[in-house]
């Protein structure tokens, strides 16, 4: 495609979510109106849990992935990350409404399970963001390592520890011959992936991305490293009251893991095969604090110069906004300097804007966090509905917004942005319009 041409349109025609309150865009849609959570104590294999601080998470507990997929001579070796992030592509490719079929076994131009009906898989890629890598995996074979040596090692362990073996092990199940890599910038990567995406098919180089993020960080290493920084909350005793957004009583978030996969998709393309439009990305901000590896900059102004870029892109004022997806991770730091960027950035209409955490229902995934958020926002302008944030029970003078506490509010959402924000001071915000069929394709 000749890249000189007008910027296309970028629409959303599918969503995938693989969450601890839900697997697909209903069950996952209802929990979140509802706030049901599944946050519990979980327990390591061969571990103490009396060593952690913390001692609760957010597991999908009975998870299979044959479910969903054949077995086959690699799909032992996939590490729990990929396997979410090929259910939640599935997922998400079917809601699209793209027929997918059987590749011919004997074919020697197999290379994938699947292949896209009446789509070139050259103009179809994939863009996912993880937090770290296959951790699982990576875990195992290192316990392996030191108690067998180099013949505890299977051939397939360095592979599949790869972060881009996630997109491998996506591109390879689909068919999916456009551009393909991760995107790892901690709780920011699926937000990242998302932004990339959306520019991948906005200058003309593909029709469509699959995209969003996916993590497995439910392991005893990385658990262990979230609680010695004392970023995960210990209350152990009540679970369900663990994570508290914007309370001021917080503190901390409790960890979660699954995906969250959108398809994205030039507006052109989508329209010609009559797909449904659940709403178009219309803007991106990316800023980097240069503060700190583990906390915010107190004054949030690359946080606000990433939310001001977006509207700016989008060519929204603040006051248009009907709905924020903050990354309300319930740690004392990011809330209140969240809540201080949505201040000055908004000015007074910062008070009237609904604002909701999905991190209060779902857990914190990490890598896959933005993705299961933007499904939050999409389902909001989809069903006129907007999740709550639970557990906001007391007030805290530096965090007295509307975060649409404990109930969920019926409202017409046009205009939304979902916002991340990561280790290491990456920030990325999108924001995303109800479909107008009015402008120019």
């Amino acid at each position: 495609m000749d890249l000189t041409e007008r910027r296309k349109r970028v629409v959303i025609t599918g969503v995938g979510p693989v969450t601890p309150i839900g697997i697909g865009k209903e069950a996952y849609g209802e929990s979140l109106i509802r706030g049901k959570t599944s946050f519990k104590r979980i327990e390591f294999p061969n571990r103490d849990m009396a060593q952690y601080r913390c001692q609760i998470g957010a597991p999908i507990e009975g998870f299979d992935f044959y479910t969903y997929a054949d077995r086959t001579k690699h799909s032992k070796h996939l590490g729990r990350t990929s396997q979410f992030a090929i259910v939640a592509t599935l997922l998400a490719l079917k809601d699209a409404g793209i027929e997918l079929e059987k590749g011919k076994e004997d074919s020697s131009e197999r290379s994938g399970q699947y292949e896209l009906k009446g789509m070139d898989p050259f103009q179809a890629g994939v863009i996912l963001g993880i937090g770290a890598e296959a951790m699982d995996l990576l875990e195992h074979y290192h316990e392996r390592f030191l108690s067998r040596g180099p013949r505890g090692i299977s051939p397939f362990g360095l592979p599949n520890v790869y972060m881009s073996s996630m997109t491998s092990h996506v591109a390879e199940h689909f068919t999916l011959r456009g551009t393909s890599f991760a995107v790892s910038t901690a709780c920011a990567s699926a937000t990242h992936a998302m932004i990339n995406s959306f520019i991948q098919i906005r200058d003309g180089i593909e029709d469509m991305m699959v995209t969003g993020g996916a993590d497995a960080c439910l392991t005893p290493y990385v658990f262990a490293g979230f609680d010695v920084l004392r970023a995960m909350s210990a209350r152990n005793d009540v679970p369900h009251k663990a994570c508290r957004p914007f309370d001021r009583e917080r503190d901390g978030f409790v960890m979660g893991e699954g995906a969250g996969v959108l398809v994205l998709e030039e507006l052109g393309h989508a329209l010609r095969r009559g797909a449904r439009i659940y709403g178009e990305v219309s803007g991106f901000g990316m800023t980097a604090d240069a503060f700190h590896l583990t906390e915010p900059d107190p004054e949030g102004r690359a946080l606000g110069k990433a939310v001001r870029d977006a509207l700016r892109m989008g060519g929204v004022r603040p006051e248009e906004v009907d709905y924020i997806n903050p990354h309300g991770t319930s740690t004392p730091l990011n809330d209140k300097v969240e809540t201080r960027v949505l201040k000055e950035v908004f000015g007074k209409y910062a008070y009237q804007v609904p604002i909701s955490s999905t991190k209060s229902i779902t857990g914190h995934m990490l890598g896959a966090a933005g993705g299961v958020e933007a499904i939050a926002v999409v389902l909001a302008i989809e069903k006129g509905i907007i999740h709550p944030t639970l557990n906001y029970e007391h007030p805290d003078p530096d965090c007295d917004l509307d975060y649409v506490p404990n109930e969920a509010r019926e409202k017409d959402v046009r205009t939304a942005l979902s916002i991340s924000a990561g280790f290491g001071g990456v920030n990325s915000v999108i924001l995303i319009k109800k479909f107008e069929d009015s402008l120019p394709i």
